[in-house]
């Protein structure tokens, strides 16, 4: 059997298009591509990446856009390369110098996974900023509670139990033990 060329195309959110990436698999001369709409901060839940280095094997490529695609963690980026390279399976990047045939196109890749971590820590950073601030001026209080504390609580002193009280609300029993008031 001929040795495959495989591509895999991924945004974060459902309102993002996917057609782009795949275009570009497809010009790069990948025959299968792989597609979904998960985010790149973790590989848990990406069952369509899962497949795809599960059937990759020796001898074939598995081609991606950019290595953000793939990972924005280097643990992440470097288990999936650990994977592969154990397999025999080539990764390649069509808009970076990325091929683990080669040493320098392995390099190219480690430093381009540090950058995808750095990055996504930088905008952690800023969020987090952009919030203090935010409380500070008074402007952001937080979500407001789902849950009224005061129901709650009322329907606890008309004789109603935890589990009573979480399924007429339509919540959690732990949710109903965080707002019963503790006896003093």
């Amino acid at each position: 059997m001929a040795n495959q060329i495989f591509g895999y195309a991924r945004v974060s959110t459902t309102d993002q298009e996917l057609s782009i990436q795949e275009a570009a698999l497809r010009a790069a001369g990948a025959t299968i591509i792989r597609s979904e709409k998960k985010s790149g901060t973790s590989t848990n839940g990406r069952d369509e990446l899962a497949t795809l280095i599960e059937f990759a094997r020796a001898g074939d490529t598995i081609i991606v856009t950019r290595i953000d695609r793939l990972a924005r963690s280097i643990a992440d980026l470097s288990r999936i390369v650990e994977t592969l390279t154990k397999k025999g399976v080539h990764l390649k990047a069509t808009e970076q110098p990325i091929d683990t045939s080669s040493a320098a196109g392995k390099a190219f890749l480690q430093m381009l996974g540090v950058f995808a971590e750095f990055e996504t820590n930088l905008r952690k950073e800023r969020q987090l900023e952009g919030i203090a601030k935010a409380k500070a001026e008074g402007v952001y209080k937080g979500r407001k509670a789902s849950i009224d504390g005061d129901t709650v609580n009322q329907m606890a002193a008309d004789g109603k139990g935890a589990s009573e009280i979480a399924k007429e609300l339509g919540i959690g029993r732990a949710s109903v033990y965080r707002y019963l008031k503790v006896p003093s």
